[in-house]
């Protein structure tokens, strides 16, 4: 009898002591998700279905728009890709950073990137897809840009290339492209995935995006594994130039024209990788202690903007420019276990927002470093409604004459929206479409909107010649 007794308080005991352990590892695990990074590159804002457009097939996303929290006013750090790049991993402007274009520099070994911020923390590290913040290979000399790959900025695992590479056979050049891209033999040019550092030559057929996630999961896997904490960082080619989509992919999309097929195609084959890696989390018990993040780089290239093929939905213009079709773009945040499903908000957000959200919600402390991004995090607790900062935008390439920036403070915006012309003033609650300039109208809100623009430019300047740096 005292046996039996003795055995029911040790199991007493054991049961009480794993449910200890347990509510500890559950209070560590919500204070280190894992969190993954997803971004497609030149995704205008009304090609996706949670936007409302009616004839694209994006099931998964539109599911993580129904159970998580979709952006209307989310904006990118510029209206094309590197910049933009820069500005998620650091929270700060590109032009803090000397990045005002594609191609035109790399990420500064000064930053601080989430991924070594997260790496410090005990988080395993992994970046995947387009790059495009610098040379991945040494031995690589070309006239714009420096070495500057990802590992060398707090990524353990990496599977990258340089730049752009088509969507479908991402080492081959498509039929009919006769643009950027295209070797003396036929072959693609050389942006070409590297994993570790090394060529990669083996599973590079077909799509593009499946290709990227056969290599983000393994890492995932191998992060559960060893019970870490993961950072996934997954940026994929779709949907940039040129754009390419498999025979079943264009199979759903039968009744359009034909590069509309391709672009379309090539979104629904990276909608059902985001699914693959949902899925997994799900079916693994990590998605619950997982934060997705959602974005483009920019609104949708130019060439397919003009001709209707692309969308960046009701607003005014595309890629390369400061009208809001340039730099508003599709964004959503899912995390079950912590936001309620099927939200929607107005609240401004940026690119930029990435890095403070992150570092706030883990409670990790950097040094002093101006930083243009807010946390996100009182919002999503609902203690704050307005954004108290402002957004800045910018894209400069001397040597074309362009140099233009927006600047967002709550309802109003300035903007030089294309080269050439003048700084123009929008409401944009009243007038999202950007058709009305009040500059006239109201001049001592032009005239504080520009003061605002020029303080931000002045700070920016003082990052860029080595004010942050340590020497």
């Amino acid at each position: 009898m005292k046996t039996i007794i003795h055995a029911s308080l040790l199991l007493i005991y054991l049961l009480g002591y794993q449910l200890e352990v347990s509510a500890q590892q559950n209070e560590k695990n919500s204070n280190t998700p894992n969190i993954i990074l997803l971004m497609a590159d030149d995704l205008g804002w009304g090609d996706v279905g949670f936007n409302g457009n009616k004839n694209i097939v994006t099931p998964h996303l539109d599911q993580m728009a129904a159970k998580g929290m979709r952006f209307t006013n989310f904006y990118a750090a510029a209206p094309l890709c590197s910049p933009t790049r820069a500005s998620v991993l650091t929270g700060r402007s590109p032009f803090r950073q000397g990045i005002f274009a594609a191609h035109t520099g790399g990420l500064r070994q000064g930053e601080k990137t989430i991924a070594e911020l997260l790496k410090n923390a005990g988080y395993a590290t992994g970046f995947f897809g387009k790059w495009h913040l610098g040379w991945i290979e040494p031995e690589e000399v070309q006239s714009r840009g420096f070495y500057s790959p990802p590992q060398h900025h707090g990524f353990d695992e990496t599977f990258a290339t340089r730049s752009a590479v088509p969507t479908y056979n991402p080492t081959k050049v498509p039929k009919g492209w006769d643009n950027f891209g295209v070797a003396d033999d036929g072959s693609w040019d050389g942006s070409r995935y590297l994993h570790n550092g090394k060529v990669v030559t083996k599973n590079l057929e077909g799509d593009d995006s499946r290709i990227i996630m056969d290599r983000a999961i393994p890492f995932i896997e191998k992060a559960v594994k060893e019970n870490k904490p993961f950072l996934a960082t997954i940026w994929f080619h779709t949907p940039h130039e040129p754009v390419v989509a498999g025979p079943e992919y264009l199979a759903k999309y039968p009744s359009l024209p034909e590069k509309q097929k391709h672009l379309y195609g090539a979104i629904t084959a990276m909608d059902e990788q985001i699914g693959r890696i949902r899925t997994y989390l799900k079916a693994n018990n990590l998605d619950e202690n997982t934060i997705i993040f959602f974005t483009s780089d920019n609104g949708p290239a130019d060439p397919l903007a003009k001709k209707g093929i692309a969308s960046a939905g009701p607003f005014r213009g595309h890629k390369h420019q400061m009208w809001e079709g340039g730099i508003r773009v599709p964004s959503l945040i899912e995390w079950p276990g912590m936001i309620e499903t099927g939200q929607v908000t107005d609240f401004q957000a940026s690119t930029e927002d990435f890095l403070p959200t992150i570092i706030d919600l883990l409670g990790i402390k950097m040094k002093s470093f101006p930083l243009d991004g807010i946390s996100l995090i009182p919002f999503l607790k609902g203690e704050q409604t307005k954004r108290n900062k402002p957004i800045a935008s910018g894209y400069q390439r001397l040597y074309k004459d362009t140099e233009i920036y927006s600047f967002i403070k709550g309802k109003y915006k300035i903007c030089i929206p294309e080269k050439g012309m003048e700084m123009m003033l929008f409401n944009l609650e009243e007038d999202p479409t950007e058709s009305n300039n009040l500059a006239e109208k109201y001049p001592e809100v032009f005239e504080e909107m520009k003061v605002g623009l020029a303080e931000v430019k002045a700070s920016w300047l003082l990052s860029r010649e080595g004010n942050d740096y340590e020497y």
